[in-house]
């Protein structure tokens, strides 16, 4: 197999301010567009807690502050501000939206709420929908850029964004916001915890609703939406020793689309929704041995979505789609802290995944359902040392055993080297990625039980510098992922020997691409001023061999994307920004023969801290009202104001 490594540079501007007050502010140690603190403590990129400046892998991490700063409500709107983060979504919040990292494809992302994957078994690349995420109730998300299979297991090609829910640190605490705008939108959360020496423990409960906008790009009718959601946690400490976690999130959605009514079958308004329900939990045991060197850590975990589609005008049946997908898995976690400097993870996984699909039409009304399940069973182990100071070096094997396909074993190297106190920091990484094929792919009318898993390679390598005591950060890494066996469509009848008789297609193993690109970030504080700006170029290209469309570019990737983001802080306890987003062309197929234009949109903030408890925002959202689509013939929001209030006790 050839293996190359191909890096491109880009020239960045830096960043540069003034302000009459410097000095008189202390400023967040990040904005919007993530925490630029050498310090910082990262989970995902080793699943034990470690600084920024020891992870070798391309990490960025948003805090409680940032998040709240940015005033966003949709994750996948907040994450597509981040170095080599995409999305694409089918019209209005709440339809379908497929997050990209490094140009990999949507369902190559793991999603990790509060220590459980949150991906759709039932899903055609098993991948997980964006579209229902809100920020919410959301404390912190890491964002793993490249292939991290080792650690996370399958689908985790691109990358993996862990989301952490708020934990309490008073004995009692609540949390209340308001918000109402444009579109009839208004939402609202409320939320109490409170932490003890034996007891930690939160609930939370949220709700949105919008009139939207129509889905279909010349749509007449809005498109509306709703979600309530639910989250709770609650961790006992028996012992000094051993404590137990119970954790919950569930969330329920409806949201309006629009479809393709017959006669025409020509994508227009129509009166469809859909309802979407997904819980997960999970409950976990912990014990440190050896004055805590040794920790612990079982757990089961469950994942359900719940999928329905509904079409009022339908005459034969109002349900055009049924889908439940659901995760059990069991888990034992242990990290050994052999000597200062020099740690071990290592676990054991066992996850059995299941799927129920339909899709009732005026000609079977009540078609048999696919019903499949498979197992599969990990082990996997991780090491990393501080071989000479300042140099730490992380390497790490897994082993899959799936009940389907073959056995596979995996890897994972990285080093992470801080130079001149931590003012400089060099980092490299590679990774083996591995996607198991997915229940619908396997055992779906359209299934292949002969599939054999996708393999990606990812090789990312940087640097990150710290100036001025840290006021201004610069950054800059290149990465390059190549891919193998990927599944696609084939159509039907052709030479493909896993054809079956009266079916339109079937899935195989026909594709392969590879995606190349570079990160640039900037950062700079000036006294009350925070700048902060980002540039990815991301070159994707289909490499299948005998395809028609080989070496053109994958669909919906923007080869350049930047973002910039200002905030002020006044000595008035008055904040105000703006946010600037460039998405550039897109080819919305594969074939390139349609052009998803560029774009740029500018939003507004400001909040307004009237005491340490209450804090009143607003912002502007597409100041100069821009047309653009992520996805061709779907609508996109035009501009939007918004307010609102938020308290903590």
């Amino acid at each position: 197999m050839k293996r190359s490594l191909i890096s491109t540079a880009s020239l960045f501007a830096v960043l540069s301010a003034s302000s009459a007050f410097a000095g008189e502010q202390q400023l967040a140690e990040a904005d919007i567009l993530g925490s630029t603190n050498v310090e910082e403590l990262v989970v995902s990129a080793t699943r034990t807690p470690q600084p920024l400046y020891k992870i070798g892998s391309s990490v960025t991490v948003l805090t409680r502050d940032a998040i709240q700063n940015s005033q966003t409500v949709a994750v996948s709107d907040l994450l597509s501000q981040l170095p080599g983060v995409s999305f694409s979504r089918n019209g209005a919040i709440g339809g379908t939206t497929a997050l990209r990292i490094r140009g990999a494809e949507a369902d190559h992302t793991i999603v990790i709420i509060d220590g459980v994957k949150l991906n759709d078994p039932s899903s055609t690349g098993g991948g997980y929908n964006f579209g229902n995420l809100l920020t919410g109730d959301i404390e912190r998300i890491e964002v793993l850029r490249g292939a991290q299979s080792t650690l996370w297991g399958s689908q985790a090609i691109g990358g993996v964004v862990n989301i952490v829910t708020v934990s309490p640190t008073a004995s009692f605490e609540a949390d209340a916001e308001v918000e109402g705008g444009s579109r009839n939108t208004a939402s609202g959360t409320l939320a109490a915890g409170g932490a003890s020496d034996r007891v930690v423990w939160r609930i939370a409960g949220s709700r949105y609703v919008t009139d939207g906008h129509s889905s279909f790009v010349s749509g007449r009718e809005d498109d509306g939406y709703q979600n309530n959601g639910l989250t709770g946690r609650l961790r006992y400490a028996a012992t000094e020793q051993l404590s137990f976690d119970l954790r919950g999130f569930f969330s329920k959605a409806h949201n309006q689309f629009d479809g393709f009514p017959a006669p025409a079958f020509a994508f227009a308004d129509t009166a469809e929704f859909g309802k979407v329900k997904e819980f997960l939990g999970y409950a976990g045991a912990n014990l440190e041995l050896l004055d805590g060197r040794f920790k612990n850590r079982v757990a089961y975990a469950f994942t359900d979505t719940d999928r329905d589609n509904f079409n009022p005008d339908q005459a034969v049946t109002k349900v055009t789609f049924d889908a439940q997908g659901r995760n059990k898995r069991f888990e034992y976690q242990g990290t050994y802290a052999l000597v200062e400097g020099w740690d071990a993870v290592f676990g054991a996984e066992h996850e059995k995944s299941s799927f129920r699909t339909a899709s009732p039409s005026a000609f079977t009304p009540n078609p048999t359902p696919a019903v499949a399940s498979a197992n599969i069973t990990s082990l996997y182990a991780q090491f990393q040392a501080e071989v000479v100071e300042d140099l730490t070096l992380t390497g790490g094997l897994r082993y899959d055993d799936h009940s389907t396909f073959d056995s596979a074993v995996l890897g994972q190297a990285t080093a992470a080297w801080s130079l001149n106190d931590g003012g400089t920091i060099l980092r490299a990484s590679f990774g083996q990625g591995l996607k198991a094929p997915t229940l619908y792919q396997l055992y779906s009318i359209y299934g292949n039980t002969a599939l054999n898993p996708e393999v990606a390679d990812s090789w990312d390598a940087g640097v990150e510098q710290h100036l001025l005591d840290n006021a201004v950060t610069l950054s800059a890494t290149g990465f390059y992922r190549k891919t193998l066996n990927q599944i696609d469509f084939v159509s039907c009848p052709s030479a493909n020997p896993f054809c079956k008789v009266g079916v339109a297609g079937v899935y195989d193993n026909v594709a392969r691409s590879r995606a190349k690109g570079v990160e640039l970030a900037a950062s700079a504080e000036v006294g009350a001023l925070t700048v902060q700006g980002n540039y990815t170029l991301t070159d994707t290209q289909n490499t299948s061999r005998g395809n028609a469309n080989r070496g053109k570019d994958l669909q919906r990737r923007p080869k350049h994307a930047a973002n910039l983001s200002a905030t002020y802080n006044w000595p008035f306890d008055v904040s105000t920004g703006v946010t600037v987003k460039y998405v550039g062309d897109a080819f919305d197929n594969a074939a390139n023969s349609f052009v998803l234009q560029d774009y740029t949109l500018v939003d507004l903030r400001a909040g307004w801290q009237i005491n340490e408890t209450v804090e009143v925002y607003g912002r502007i959202e597409n100041l100069f009202n821009e047309v653009y689509a992520t996805t061709r013939n779907y609508g996109t929001a035009r501009r939007g104001v918004f307010a609102g209030v938020r308290a903590s006790f």
